[in-house]
């Protein structure tokens, strides 16, 4: 049997059985719902054969045929081949386009204040963060490469430890001069605790009331500021509007700058989480990844 042709209206197909809607793949393919049902009926005039169910009113997402579910596997498998084969016939240059998926605090508070030293080592290539806390999907968003904040473990990429994390306790030095007598953590009670919600959901992220036990004073029932952005978190203790329980990597930055005090250092609390480089195994060797791979070990340890 000759090989299908059809590779938009593939694509188009794997991408509405995906969304299970013709609307959903669209906004993925950037082109019109229309479109896209005419791709998938093409391809199913050349198969002869339907690929969705039809004819159910009121049916609210598309269900693929028992067919097309068989098949899609070896489909995604084939477009995920077809990726990782225009890429190698780029591996002679590092020219070209990185896609670099981090959180928007990690951008803020460390990527982007070191992100031109890699680009003075590697002119060529042109880095395009994409700033999101949300699970992202490396072929569909045709991610390259990315740091993220856990336990190491994302199903289907490879996963290696960039950076361990402490946290610790931080405020303006305005704040401090204000309140002298800060010399025991109880004392904290008087003060507005700043929390970070941004990994809340995910169990052995940090908190106040886990550093409170810590050092030995109970938990952080107080009155508090709660925001879901570390860096947020960072700058509201920079204006003074309390003690936040900073994250290492994000404050390292505010503290060697005088912006922020690290309060009672001789209590140390290893965070369980900790920096990860995340990429598909497939994709290691692809010098722009190698290359962006290397110069984030650089830069966190320092080289």
């Amino acid at each position: 049997m000759k090989t299908p042709v059809h590779l938009n209206a593939l694509r188009a197909f794997e991408a509405s059985a995906r969304h299970q809607s013709f609307s959903g793949a669209a906004a993925e393919l950037n082109v019109t719902p229309a479109a896209v049902g005419q791709l998938v009926r093409t391809l199913e005039d050349w198969l002869g054969a339907p690929l969705f169910l039809r004819g159910t009113s009121g049916r609210a997402r598309l269900v693929a045929t028992e067919a097309a579910l068989r098949a899609l596997p070896e489909i995604r498998a084939g477009f995920d081949r077809l990726a990782l084969g225009v890429e190698r016939l780029k591996e002679g240059s590092l020219s070209g386009v990185l896609t670099v998926t981090v959180s928007p605090a990690f951008a803020a508070k460390w990527l982007l204040p070191r992100i031109d030293r890699f680009q003075n080592i590697c002119p060529d290539t042109d880095v395009r963060l994409d700033t999101s806390l949300k699970p992202v999907d490396f072929v569909a968003q045709r991610i390259d490469i990315g740091v993220r904040y856990g336990t190491g473990h994302w199903p289907g990429l490879a996963a290696e430890k960039l950076m361990d994390e402490e946290v610790y306790p931080v405020c303006s030095p305005e704040l401090l001069r204000e309140h002298r007598v800060l010399q025991h953590p109880g004392e904290l009670a008087n003060l507005t605790l700043i929390h970070d919600l941004s990994m809340d959901e995910h169990q052995g992220f940090p908190t106040w009331d886990a550093w409170m036990r810590k050092a030995g004073v109970g938990g952080a029932r107080r009155r508090g500021l709660r925001i879901n952005n570390s860096a947020a978190v960072l700058q509201a203790a920079i204006e003074g509007h309390g003690v936040a329980l900073a994250r290492s990597v994000m404050a390292r930055d505010d503290l060697a700058a005088g912006r922020l005090v690290r309060l009672f250092p001789a209590i140390r609390f290893v965070s369980p989480l900790a920096y990860y480089i995340i990429h598909r195994p497939e994709c290691a060797n692809l010098p722009r990844l190698a290359a962006f791979r290397d110069w984030l070990s650089n830069e966190a340890n320092g080289v």
